[in-house]
């Protein structure tokens, strides 16, 4: 009776409603500010491989928006998608420079106007002269933000010279909450996350070190953090194994996340990828884990999310069909908490 009350009470009252219910990608960017939360997946170009246990048994064109909804049902937490400029303006979702290799069509992106690009059928997978022309098209980055929604967060790999323009967008169609931007930044860069346009949205570098090594990324990711904002975290380049722990020392000290690929061939010198991964997971996901990276992009966004949940490094996925996202579940401790107590390699 109470609640019954409660409720004609707010129906009664012009302009009161019951507050709305988190969001999955809310609770994202919950967890994306806790540090020692759950260790969360990003799918590079979205969910492009097959899922075999969701039923997914086929491939999916990279940056498309079935590849996105294939990431909705496996519950990953960030989808990574590439943005590029038409010749007249208008923001694609696409990675390379021309259209070439993902799509029917011949050209350069930045040479071609959206009603062009829009004629094009987008080539399954990683795409390629040989690979299967499907019916699936180039996005708009509007056509992203509206068909993500709040199901998962996105990072948008800005590949032009056009962050005033994608950021505006981002803005105009209040996804603030729900997107990631990126830029890269280096030892001579000047603090990003709180300036022009980057403080409008939520920002995480890139580091970008002075030598292969990465000898000085935790020093790049000092002075990143001086501005009026710290970033949600870094994104590491490709390194030495032994400059992890130092990098994992400087984020914690700052409350901040790490963000590691293991695409291709591995981020870090002498780990391996994904290629390795499938295989010998332990091997990479594992030392990333225990050296402190609380993020992992990578091509096998399944078998990842297996992997962690057996480890109990993050809620474990359903894999009996197309079930909804699970929702994210607070957690005492996490890879920072690991790592404080000394489990760094």
């Amino acid at each position: 009776m109470l609640r019954l009350a409660l409720l004609l009470l707010l129906i009664a009252v012009p302009g009161v409603s019951e507050a709305a219910p988190p969001t999955r990608a809310a609770d994202v960017m919950r967890e994306l500010h806790d540090p020692g939360g759950e260790v969360l997946i990003a799918a590079h170009r979205g969910c492009h491989n097959p899922a075999p246990g969701h039923g997914l048994a086929t491939t999916a064109p990279e940056n498309s928006r079935l590849a996105l909804e294939r990431c909705v049902s496996l519950g990953v937490d960030i989808v990574e998608m590439d943005v590029r400029q038409s010749r007249d303006g208008n923001l694609v979702i696409i990675h390379d420079a021309t259209v070439d290799r993902t799509t029917d069509g011949h050209g350069r992106v930045s040479d071609l106007t959206i009603a062009q690009l829009r004629q094009l059928h987008l080539r399954d997978d990683e795409g390629g002269k040989a690979i299967a022309i499907t019916d699936q098209r180039i996005m708009t980055l509007e056509e992203l933000l509206r068909a993500a929604g709040d199901r998962l967060v996105l990072n948008l790999d800005v590949k032009d010279a056009s962050y005033p323009a994608v950021v505006d967008a981002v803005v105009r169609l209040g996804a603030e909450g729900r997107v990631i931007v990126k830029a890269v930044a280096g030892i001579a860069s000047p603090p990003l996350s709180g300036a022009a346009p980057f403080d409008r949205v939520s920002f995480m570098p890139i580091l970008s070190a002075s030598d292969d090594a990465g000898a000085d990324l935790a020093a790049v990711a000092r002075r990143q953090s001086l501005g009026a904002r710290r970033p949600l975290g870094y994104e590491l380049p490709y390194m030495d194994p032994d400059q992890l722990p130092p990098m994992a020392r400087e984020a914690r000290r700052q409350g901040a996340r790490i963000w590691l690929n293991s695409l291709f061939e591995g981020f870090v010198r002498g780990w391996g990828g994904d290629s390795v991964a499938v295989s010998k997971p332990d091997d990479v996901w594992g030392r990333m884990t225990s050296g402190g990276v609380s993020i992992i992009q990578t091509d096998y966004p399944e078998r990842l999310a297996l992997y962690l949940g057996d480890r109990n490094l993050r809620t474990p996925p359903a894999v009996a069909g197309l079930s909804g996202a699970p929702r994210l579940a607070p957690r005492p401790e996490g890879p920072a908490a690991r790592a404080a107590a000394g489990s760094e390699r």
